[in-house]
């Protein structure tokens, strides 16, 4: 796992990882072993806990993330690995292609790059002052490139100005979303990465603070506060995982294990922010709604 064990959107994940994988007939302690690490976002901790799961010769490793899957990918060419939101793993080094991965690696990626226009997209709905808007991204996350050409292309269309913002650490957000928020008009595009969700209280905190608009890439940040989620059903994605991990203990290869993309995208809207920031929710957005909060 790439975040802190105490972190709720890697406990929820795990969750159902588990719950999927004994619908499938894995029940641990009965005829499945899981052995769990928590890497917390920290590079050198997750490449620890990779090589002491390789070290454990697994039937199959799950890794959670862009790092943590290049890290026990880096330890062996062999045993299967199965991934989880990781954007780009043809990018990365992972497979060869997605339909045909060729190693010892598949799973799942966490977004098609073009759903990363769709933020701006309903930023624009919900705040349609907006002219100005930060995306404020992991610089170590090899993703964040992509992710920053899709929200481009859609801001050259409806005529906003976009501004990649690195936040490596805490005080780097709290610096950079000050900066930006001392102009009039702006709006935050808060991307997914383990960085950014181990912030997001702080990143919530800080657009209630300066009045800013903010979409997010996941559910539980708008349950928490967040004006404005879309991205991919997390726990609909770790059935799809187990039902991977299962096939390859019942003596599939990953090989030829496709990798796919999210299929289910969830729109959350928290109604007691956009009051607190003066916006009305158009109801054509409203009516679009997987969730109000």
């Amino acid at each position: 796992m790439n975040r802190a064990a105490d972190d709720p959107l890697g406990q929820v994940s795990l969750a159902a990882f588990q719950q999927y994988l004994q619908q499938l007939g894995w029940g641990e302690g009965r005829n499945v072993r899981i052995d769990t690490r928590w890497g917390e976002n920290n590079a050198d901790l997750v490449r620890k806990y990779a090589a002491e799961l390789v070290s454990l010769a697994p039937d199959v490793i799950l890794a959670v993330g862009t790092l943590g899957a290049m890290a026990v990918q880096q330890l062996t060419r062999t045993l299967p690995i199965v991934f989880v939101n990781v954007t780009d793993p043809v990018g990365a080094g992972l497979v060869n292609t997605l339909p045909q991965p060729g190693g010892n690696a598949t799973g799942f990626m966490l977004y098609d790059y073009s759903s990363s226009g769709k933020w701006l997209e309903l930023l624009k709905q919900i705040a349609p002052n907006v002219t100005r808007v930060a995306v404020l991204r992991d610089p170590a996350n090899p993703t964040g490139l992509a992710q920053l050409s899709a929200i481009q292309a859609i801001a050259q269309l409806i005529g906003v100005e976009v501004s990649p913002v690195d936040a490596p650490d805490t005080s780097e957000i709290e610096r950079a979303v000050a900066a930006f928020a001392a102009s009039p008009d702006g709006g935050l595009i808060v991307t997914g990465s383990a960085l950014t969700s181990a912030n997001r209280n702080l990143i919530i905190t800080l657009a209630a603070r300066h009045k800013l608009p903010a979409v997010y890439s996941d559910r539980l940040v708008t349950v928490d506060g967040g004006l404005l989620s879309y991205g991919p059903d997390r726990v609909e994605l770790y059935k799809h995982v187990a039902g991977y991990v299962d096939r390859i203990l019942k003596g599939e290869k990953p090989s030829v294990l496709p990798v796919q993309a999210p299929t289910k995208y969830l729109l959350v809207i928290n109604l007691k922010t956009a009051k607190a920031l003066g916006l009305t929710v158009p109801p054509a957005l409203l009516a679009g709604a997987n969730e109000v909060i």
